[in-house]
């Protein structure tokens, strides 16, 4: 009975172990305040390629990934970035939300909510592990960070936070004011 309650024991220190390394690399790797943005290319909503390259010093940018279309806290962070659009506009910002439903998912999405920002399709996660967002709830529901670039491509505010989708809005228009 002892060695079962040994061995146990040196497995969760085993599977702790592991987890806290894993978690340490993910750090390296993130894409923090002061990073340039990486840039990549994705089908929008409309199944047309949206190239990164092509905006990065023309407007200032709001980049957020978002686990889920439809769900109840994306459809509310996504609405209100639409209700802000125009603030966002005479920022001179770009809205571009990201996740890994479909171009299909997103159009119906955009449609069903009068979306009019680029919803890009992320079907691999690799753009989200490009920018090493992480995930929450062990592992399981892709994490909710928001990116604000500026024009020459820098990252100047990164807002994390899975429960609080409607202030990612308010702080991306902060950090704009702010900019200005």
């Amino acid at each position: 009975m002892k060695k079962t309650g040994y061995v146990l024991t040196l497995a969760v220190l085993t599977l702790c172990t592991c987890t806290a390394q894993t978690h340490k690399t993910d750090k390296v790797t993130r894409i923090d305040k002061g990073s340039k943005v990486p840039v990549f290319a994705l089908m929008d909503q409309n199944g047309k390629m949206f190239d990164l390259q092509q905006v990065i010093g023309r407007k200032n940018l709001v980049i957020y990934f978002y686990p889920k279309d439809d769900s109840p806290g994306c459809t509310k962070e996504a609405c209100y970035f639409r209700d802000q659009f125009e603030v966002f506009d005479k920022a001179d910002a770009l809205i571009i939300g990201i996740s890994g439903q479909s171009v299909e998912s997103h159009r119906k999405f955009a449609e069903k909510y009068g979306l009019s920002f680029t919803l890009l399709s992320d079907t691999g996660n690799k753009i989200r592990k490009l920018f090493g967002v992480p995930t929450s709830f062990f592992g399981v529901l892709p994490g909710r960070v928001t990116y604000v670039v500026d024009k020459t491509g820098t990252v100047v505010y990164v807002f994390d936070s899975q429960s609080q989708a409607t202030r990612h809005v308010d702080e991306a228009l902060r950090t704009l004011k702010e900019l200005n």
